[in-house]
């Protein structure tokens, strides 16, 4: 098929059934009240090649079943399209001309992107988000080394690929960013090496930014409200099979790019606590450089000459050297500390480590498992010292590869906040203390009332470390922030 016949075909579809066609450079989109349908352009790309019936076939395929794993309740099968280019019948008799993906249409102003924009995307979504892109970066299939994916040379290819495509498109050269990226490949190629062997590169998504994740909200039994992502890359293996922190960092960097950096970092911050996976971090600042000339150049391709210009912009942004700093909180069970932490990481741009949650990992625990219910001692001083030897270890990633830290700990000892001064001292940064209190009788109601949190400090505890904590010396008092 002809794509003139193909695009004859899809609008006399979305005539029969009063459709609203959305055409994107490789696909279009029929949107019913309830239902959608997307069919592949009999195109061929330097990327894709849909001019047969059976490469149709079998992309639709794939896409049903990549986007299955994230959004399950979204995609429901794949149809094939009967009839003729002048009258196609969708599910009919006879011999296909065609296939479409079939899905449920969701509702208007459900997208990440309209969300930000309209201001009404809150907080727990993007929690959800982080829990879901955990989970499935877990469980997503790992790629052997043989297959080819995810070597430095594919990853520094691509990236400059992307410059290269934005560049020649905007009619703008781009020889800071393709100088950068260059150096940074060069940087990154041992932290790449040692991540593809490790089993960082999976099967992702390939395209997580912003328009193509969504909260269904108004959800009944068969589709219950829940944040999913949808059109994955199905047309190009080697655009999915990635570092999971590559996959992530789309998202991120399109929440920053939309003007949400608080959100970015929300995410990011969610995730890692999920994964533990802060040696990536040194990687972050590439993988969203790369991200934002993806949009760069997928907007220049439409011509949208100023959203190309604004992520030209943003991977300049990311490309620019961080403002690292080290702060601490300090404070008993209940104070307020992962409340303060969390409102630092938001408005710095941060790494919160968590000492709750760090300690289980230690143990091999998620950060919501119960260390009784699992037989685990992990407050012993032991234990305490390698969660207090395990932030500063994380945190020296994080602080190297120039982002701001806060340690969320009690830090209740003056040698364990010694110890974090003087990580800052040796690294050069900047070093800061939340102070976090309440009276006593408002720390008990709140662990009283305590449901789903990271933390197992009960009232024993409470009063325990109430009696030996160590007092800020008026030194410290002096590195008091906020």
């Amino acid at each position: 098929m002809t794509p003139e016949a193909s695009a004859h075909m899809v609008h006399a579809l979305a005539a029969q059934r009063g459709a609203r066609v959305i055409e994107t450079h490789i696909s279009w989109v029929l949107l019913t009240a309830d239902r959608a349908w997307k069919l592949k352009k009999p195109l061929h790309l330097p990327f894709l090649d849909h001019r047969t019936l059976a490469a149709r076939q079998f992309s639709c395929a794939e896409e049903l079943r990549l986007n299955g794993r994230l959004a399950p309740g979204l995609y429901l099968g794949v149809d094939a399209i009967t009839g003729t280019p002048e009258a196609p019948v969708i599910g009919g008799a006879g011999e296909p001309i065609d296939y479409a993906v079939r899905m449920w249409r969701f509702a208007d102003g459900a997208l990440f992107s309209e969300r930000v924009e309209a201001g009404t995307l809150q907080a727990p979504a993007v929690d959800a988000l982080a829990q879901l892109l955990a989970d499935f970066h877990a469980q997503a299939p790992t790629a052997d080394p043989a297959m080819g994916f995810g070597t430095p040379e594919q990853r520094r290819e691509a990236a400059l690929a992307a410059a290269a495509g934005a560049a020649q498109r905007m009619e703008e050269p781009l020889p800071d960013l393709q100088a950068w990226i260059d150096h940074e490949a060069d940087r990154l190629t041992p932290l790449w090496t040692e991540r593809l062997a490790q089993g960082h590169v999976r099967e992702g998504h390939g395209d997580l930014h912003l328009a193509n994740i969504v909260l269904l909200e108004d959800g009944d039994a068969q589709r219950p409200s829940t944040v999913a992502a949808f059109d994955g890359i199905e047309f190009a293996p080697a655009l999915r099979w990635i570092d999971v922190l590559d996959d992530l960092a789309f998202a991120v960097m399109d929440f920053a790019a939309r003007g949400r950096r608080d959100f970015a970092f929300r995410l990011l911050n969610g995730w890692l606590d999920r994964t533990g996976d802060h040696a990536a971090l040194p990687a972050l600042r590439m993988a969203c450089v790369y991200r934002a000339l993806v949009r760069a150049h997928v907007h220049a391709l439409r011509g949208a000459r100023e959203p190309a210009r604004h992520y030209v912009a943003q991977a300049r942004a990311w490309s620019a050297e961080g403002e690292p700093r080290l702060c601490i909180t300090h404070g008993l069970p209940a104070s307020g500390k992962s409340v303060r932490s969390l409102d630092w990481l938001q408005t710095h741009g941060g790494i919160r480590l968590r000492s709750d949650v760090e300690r289980k990992r230690l143990f091999g625990l998620p950060m919501l498992a119960s260390t009784h219910a699992a037989a685990v001692d992990a407050y012993t001083a032991e234990a305490s010292q390698r969660t207090y030897a395990r932030l500063l270890d994380q945190a020296r990633i994080a602080l190297q590869a120039g982002f701001p830290v806060v340690l969320d700990a009690a830090y209740l000892r003056r040698d364990e906040r010694d110890a974090a001064r003087a990580l800052a001292r040796v690294l050069g940064v900047p070093f800061a203390i939340l102070d976090c209190a309440a009276p006593m009788a408002v720390l008990r109601d709140r662990i009283a009332a305590r449901r789903g949190d990271a933390s197992e400090a009960n009232l024993e505890v409470l009063e325990r470390l109430a009696t030996v904590a160590e007092p800020l010396t008026a030194d410290e008092r002096g590195c008091i922030e906020g």
